[in-house]
């Protein structure tokens, strides 16, 4: 695929929905608030997709972050509650974090086939090109803004003042 499309599926097009879009109107209270049958609230879905894009843009400047024993350990504890600010903070942590994944999918084809080590001893699973890294935050992002439009329309917050799919 390319650039183009990595770049629309990052912020979302047509009925790939624009992850930021999803969370910017939701006051903290509604990103907090637990729905019965759901393991994660929103706050805790987009702490999750900080923590991966922040691990995957440190393997992608060569450093090499602990890697989780357990999935757990990549999401806050639970109940998580967040005031205003501190949801204001993971919102433009997420904006941010999603604005270094969109620079790097401008990259030049020489630095977008650049192998990506992997960040802990055995895992060959992460190690591929900074292409492929991008991919997988693509894919993940998109998994995880799928669980936060189920979530807001559950509570009755869905689509967003900006717009999206709703029938």
């Amino acid at each position: 695929m390319s650039h183009s499309a990595q770049l629309e599926l990052l912020h979302g097009q047509g009925s790939h929905t624009d992850p930021i879009a999803c969370i910017e109107d939701l006051s903290a209270d509604q990103a907090a608030k637990s729905i019965a049958g759901f393991p994660h609230s929103i706050a805790q879905l987009v702490f999750h997709m900080n923590y991966w894009m922040d691990y995957e843009l440190r393997r992608i400047r060569g450093q090499r972050p602990p890697y989780p024993q357990h999935s757990a350990e990549s999401f806050p504890a639970s109940p998580f509650a967040v005031d205003e600010e501190q949801w204001n903070r993971l919102k433009k942590n997420f904006a941010t974090l999603l604005s270094d994944f969109t620079e790097l999918a401008k990259s030049t084809p020489e630095e977008l086939n650049r192998q990506i080590e992997s960040a802990h001893p055995g895992d060959t699973n992460l190690a591929g090109t900074l292409e492929t890294v991008i991919w997988q935050m693509v894919a993940h992002n998109s998994y995880h803004t799928g669980q936060v439009v189920v979530i807001r329309r559950a509570q009755d917050v869905w689509p967003p003042p900006t717009g999206s799919d709703a029938w």
